[in-house]
């Protein structure tokens, strides 16, 4: 039998420690993989093993988890196929009563519930599987898939496979036109397409909502259609031109416009190309045109959008030789405006014969804040090089000269930038300076890394002098044992030190947390246990005693994993609050019917505070938008109906047309309308509200009518007493003024870095003293790396008063935030969407509720909810975000409007969901989903179908690899994930790109740009190889390098070429770098995969079809440059056309002989 030992880990460890796997029985195929989590220094202490079983044909047919539940015992994972050899059924994993130390488990191979048996009982009743029928063909197409679960047994998700009818789909056309350098050309309807023409599949899911993609022989989508009802649907066109181009996207209230061109400018989307098939203008709905500027690398280097545009301005992007962003900025030109500027400013970066900058060791030149930049500004080299202002600044490889000295608190190995050393930064960021928006200040920060490329510390000095320091402490596999962290506002002020402490159980579950905020007493926030599933099942909270918490959190999931209780509302039993969540079992059928797709039909709580039974029932239409919020108290004596109950009417694109909403009347106890709200439309944007329920309780109504500027951001909005309101190049509000008359009116003004970061908010009003007299007074909160300060109310114009200090309100922790007024610790209940349900502290005699919050479904607070008694600084709630003066929430990257629900700028990230309306908040349903920043919550990297990658965001523990038109996608976890480090550290490295002309072969184009980028982990580093290689027209390689101190490392590259890529090694030889320290030249190419994009030859160049010698003699040439050059111990081709297999498969060779295998085993 085969057996195959991999220890992940140990090598790591030096010295003479050596693997130690237990020997398993010959009698099985199996792969046996353990990864050392901890070492004492002598011997691991920790490692997660996994075993993997195969039958006689190779395929898997077992994993066994050893000891992998938090009792110590193996989860096993069985596989069975049916007749034909198909994996139909994805079983979930199954905790067993002991450990077989990796043996394999008795297993039935039949089709059957349990294969492996339930031994713990754990899904007793339920379906423990995921069921797949596929059609009766050699394409195997999917055409049911029933979820885990019995009450998805009924309930498949269906596809189907056809042709469109005649007259179904319309068939819009361009013609392209050529003008100043870039395509443009006018869209008609040219009637539909005919029967047969496209290809059509239909997805119905759970609850019966049907999806219909139309596809062209090319496999272009040209329209997506969500069934609304027999009637209505909501089609979203895609229009391509003749270079299949994607020219126009028509969402769904466009696309039933009679005339298209009369709402082409305010619905859908545009976008023109240069000859290079690179976007260069485009157009969103509600915005006016933006432009785009590229290197001859195919970087973007330049951007404008509308409103910088009209003061001729524009964003610019320097990179370094490396291809990594060096310094960015605001250019102002001197061309002229529009597209025959953007021409001219595209000529004048083509003129360069390279773009990149140089580091200098002195500071090249000083920015006209007074900020020496480390780089050069040459216009020779560069471009633009004058009229900049400099907004931000990255430094690698080295720390920039002004740099602070390390703060290495728990003395760990430090990786430094000394040439010296074996292994140094050197590929690694090390410093990124931002210069605040709004005045002359700046950020500067500062990483260190340990020796193996571990963030250990950060040191963020702000703009007002002050620091921000942060230290761990790591174990052997990179967790954080203890974070210390140090903190001032300004040079002056007294140090603030906050200690947290972190253990884990065997397998790296979160186990205890402890904070400390100077020398008080350390706090417990939180201990946690879990099930056999490693899902949290209790949460003990607070307290400076393990045995004595202030409350403990239970938690329940069903079948799924999605949460269905927090605590038990029906009974507290001592709890303060208790939550419960319905999917497909609601009580109250008549508002809400069980939804089977994830939606939410039902919500019950109930507080301490008046220990009443509260419930939302919620109903959606076809689109999964929510309809109605249905509300009640059914435990009442006379149960309440609908008194905060919502309603909601929307049109094609998920703009609210018409909302309605309840209130208790608080003199009878009835139910009282309080919102009768029409909403009025140019477009996508809002250009009125009026309220036919004259209630000033809801939305202050008015009918005013409400502007915006050229990037279709809001300007004013007199029903909210916002006579101004103005943005900066960010499209973040800076400054919101009212249409007051007082003294001088309420204002409030943001002061922002220049990555958009919120620093300062100073509140204007009017102040009424003790005796009915007025003056002006404001409220400055500063926002320094979570410390938040407060300087409140005093009068502006007091000029014997001392000079004020703001005092230091809170910092937020993991389950709330330590009051530094008060001296204690505020613990938060919240919900399954974020939202600050109830908030409560240890009190002089016991646990003291201080806040209480309830919220319509769109986020507006009830108006009976309790008062603030705790911090009046501390105002995030719904969705855990800060409340303005304004009423509106900052997400981040927009202010959300809840009485209203949508937001006043149009979405970042909008393109990402052009059949929605660019206002819309969370999809229209706003109880399954949130919108974590104001945008789409991933990191998403793009992969072009020419190779070009570009990194489009950065905000989230995930990143999101998409191909050129975002139809596929895969998901990446971040690494480093914690409190301090929210968005971790991303796997992929600094996507790294420099011109390189490469002559074409076979009359296939010849390339201009080389891309490269490092990813330490192999099986990452497979999956995005993989990826890019089934999602584009071009070769990728990945190389796998391994290091005589047993570390290892990948990288990705590519040449944008169809036949021929290049790896490092080939480009700048042996003396290339990693970021671990090694170069090419001290290490072994333990691997070199490259795949082959063509249908035709998928083999390596060098053997035929059957892996048999096509030139023995090696004749030079590029037909045997495969065979030639298999210069690693593994040598692949990979395949998206091989033995037309689903996903592709690798070839496998070597200068003597090729052969076929579908995994790199």
């Amino acid at each position: 039998m085969k057996k195959i030992m991999i220890p992940v880990g140990v090598l790591l460890m030096g010295g003479a420690v050596k693997a130690q796997l237990s020997p398993l029985p010959n009698t099985e195929n199996y792969i046996q993989t353990k990864t050392y989590l901890d070492y004492n220094g002598t011997s691991p202490t920790k490692s997660a093993e996994t075993v993997q079983y195969f039958d006689g044909l190779g395929r898997p047919k077992q994993i066994v988890n050893v000891k992998a539940s938090p009792l110590g015992r193996d989860v096993v994972t069985p596989i069975v196929y049916d007749d034909f050899g198909r994996p139909v059924r994805d079983y979930l994993p199954v905790p067993q009563l002991s450990t077989n130390n990796g043996s394999i488990y008795s297993q039935n191979s039949s089709l059957v519930d349990f294969p492996v048996g339930d031994p713990q009982g754990l899904y007793t009743n339920e379906k423990a599987f995921a069921e797949k029928t596929l059609e009766k063909s050699p394409l195997n197409r999917i055409l049911e898939q029933k979820q885990v679960g019995t009450a998805w047994g009924t309930k498949p998700v269906k596809f189907q496979y056809d042709t469109n009818i005649d007259g179904e789909v319309k068939k819009y056309t361009t013609q392209t036109n050529w003008s100043s350098g870039t395509t443009y050309g006018p869209i008609t309807q040219s009637g539909t397409y005919g029967a047969g023409q496209l290809y059509k599949n239909t997805i119905t899911d759970e609850d019966g909502n049907k999806t219909i993609e139309f596809k062209n022989g090319q496999g272009q989508t040209l329209l997506v259609r969500k069934v609304l009802s027999a009637t209505e649907n909501a089609d979203t066109y895609y229009v391509y031109n003749e270079y299949n181009q994607l020219n126009y996207v028509i969402p769904p209230l466009a696309a039933i416009a009679t005339d298209i061109n009369t709402v082409l400018s305010t619905l859908c989307y545009t976008y023109r190309y240069d000859g290079k098939n690179r976007v260069i203008i485009k157009k969103v709905p509600g915005k006016g045109w933006e432009f785009i500027v590229y290197d001859k690398a195919d970087r973007v280097i330049m951007t404008q959008d509308a409103v910088m545009g009209a003061s001729k301005q524009w964003l610019f992007t320097k990179y370094d030789q490396f291809g990594r962003p060096a310094y960015t900025g605001i250019y102002t030109s001197t061309q002229a405006a529009g597209t025959a500027g953007r021409a001219a400013e595209q000529a004048l970066a083509d003129a360069l014969a390279t773009n990149a900058v140089k580091r200098t060791s002195a500071a090249g030149f000083t920015e006209a804040s007074g900020m020496p930049v480390y780089y050069d500004n040459n216009p020779a080299t560069s471009y633009p090089s004058t009229g900049i202002k400099v907004l931000s600044i990255n430094y690698y490889d080295t720390y920039p000269a002004d740099s602070p000295p390390v703060t290495n608190a728990f003395a760990q190995p430090l990786l430094t930038d000394d040439p010296a050393q074996a292994r140094t930064t050197k590929g690694l960021p090390t410093a990124s300076y931002v210069k605040n928006i709004e005045d002359d200040g700046w950020t500067k920060n500062y990483t260190w890394y340990d020796t193996k490329g571990r963030v250990i510390g950060s040191r963020s000095k702000n703009h007002l002098g002050g620091y921000t320091i942060i230290n761990h402490k790591l174990d052997f596999a990179g967790m954080i044992l203890q974070t210390n962290t140090y903190h001032r506002r300004l040079m002056a002020d007294t140090e603030k030190k906050i200690v947290e402490k972190f253990t884990y159980d065997s397998q790296n579950r979160l186990l205890t947390h402890t904070h400390q905020v100077d020398t008080n007493p350390v706090e417990i926030l939180a201990q946690n246990k879990y099930n056999e599933l490693s899902q949290l099942d209790s949460k003990k909270v607070g307290g400076i005693s393990a045995a004595s918490p202030l409350q403990q959190i239970d938690y329940k999931y069903n079948i799924r994993g999605w949460m269905t209780k927090i605590n038990d509302p029906s009974a507290l039993n001592g709890k303060l609050f208790g939550y419960e969540l319905r999917y497909t079992n609601p009580i109250n059928t008549t508002y809400a019917p069980g939804r089977h797709n994830g939606n939410i039909t039902e919500v019950d709580w109930r507080t301490a505070k008046d220990n009443e039974l509260k419930r939302y029932s919620y109903s959606y239409d076809a689109l999964n938008r929510l309809n109605f919020g249905h509300y009640s108290e059914p435990n009442t004596t006379v149960p309440l109906e609908n008194h905060y109950g919502e309603t909601t009417e929307y049109d094609l694109n998920g703009n609210i047309m018409r909302l309605y909403r309840n209130a208790k009347n608080t003199s009878n106890g009835l139910a009282m309308q309080i919102d009768d709200l029409t909403y009025v439309y140019s477009g996508n944007k809002l250009t009125k509200v009026t309220d036919a329920s004259q209630n000033y309780l809801g939305y202050a109504g008015g009918g005013n009518t409400i502007g915006y500027d050229l990037n279709g951001n809001m300007t004013s909005h007199i029903d909210k007493n916002l006579k101004s309101i103005s943005y900066n190049h960010l499209n973040l509000p800076n400054s919101f003024k009212s249409n007051s008359t007082g003294i001088s009116g309420n204002s409030t003004s943001y002061l922002y870095r220049a990555d958009g970061t919120k620093l300062r908010k100073a509140y204007n009003y009017t102040k009424r003293g003790e005796f009915g007299e007025t003056s002006e007074a404001q409220t400055i909160t500063d926002y320094l790396d979570g410390f938040q300060y407060t300087l409140e109310g005093y009068g502006l114009i007091c000029v014997e008063c001392p000079v004020p200090v703001p005092d230091l309100q809170f910092v937020p922790t993991a389950e709330g935030y330590f009051d530094f007024v008060k001296n204690k610790y505020i613990y938060n209940y919240t919900d399954h969407l974020g939202n600050v349900r109830l908030s409560y502290m240890k009190g002089g005699s016991g646990i003291e509720i201080i806040e209480e919050n309830n919220y319509y479904p769109f986020g507006l607070k009830h108006g009976t909810d309790n008062p603030n008694v705790g911090n009046r600084s501390y105002q995030y709630k719904y969705n855990g975000k800060e409340l303005q003066e304004t009423g509106m929430y900052d997400y981040g990257a927009r202010f959300y409007m809840p009485d209203i629900g949508r937001w006043g700028v149009v979405d970042p990230l909008a393109e990402t969901s052009r059949r929605w309306s660019n206002y819309t908040y969370a999809y229209n349903n706003p109880i399954r989903f949130i919108d974590p920043d104001g945008m789409q919550a991933e990191d998403k990297i793009k992969i072009f179908n020419n190779g070009n990658i570009e990194r489009t965001k950065d905000n989230n523990a995930y990143d999101t690899i998409t191909n050129e038109d975002e139809s596929k996608s895969i998901q990446i976890a971040r690494t480093n994930v914690t409190k301090d480090n929210p968005t971790g550290d991303s796997q992929i490295g600094s996507i790294n790109k420099i011109p390189l002309k490469v002559p074409g072969m076979d009359e296939a184009p010849g390339g201009e740009q080389f891309t490269f980028f490092q990813i330490q982990n192999y099986d990452t580093a497979t999956q995005f190889f993989e990826f890019a290689s089934l999602n584009t027209g071009v070769e990728f390689r990945q190389e796998l390098f391994s290091f005589s101190d047993g570390g290892s490392t990948n990288m990705i590259t590519t040449n944008g070429m169809k036949n021929l890529v290049f790896g490092v090694g080939d480009v700048f030889g042996k003396d290339y770098t990693f970021s671990t320290g090694h170069n090419v030249g001290n290490s072994t190419k333990a691997e070199m995969s490259h795949s082959h994009p063509d249908e035709n030859p998928f083999w390596p160049s060098g053997y035929n079809n059957h892996g048999k010698d096509s030139n023995p003699t090696f004749t030079p040439g590029l037909p045997w440059y495969d065979r030639k050059s298999a210069n690693a111990t593994n040598n692949y081709v990979f395949s998206k056309y091989l033995h037309n297999l689903n996903g592709g498969g690798y070839i496998k060779y070597n200068t003597e002989k090729a052969t076929y295998t579908k995994t790199k085993k």
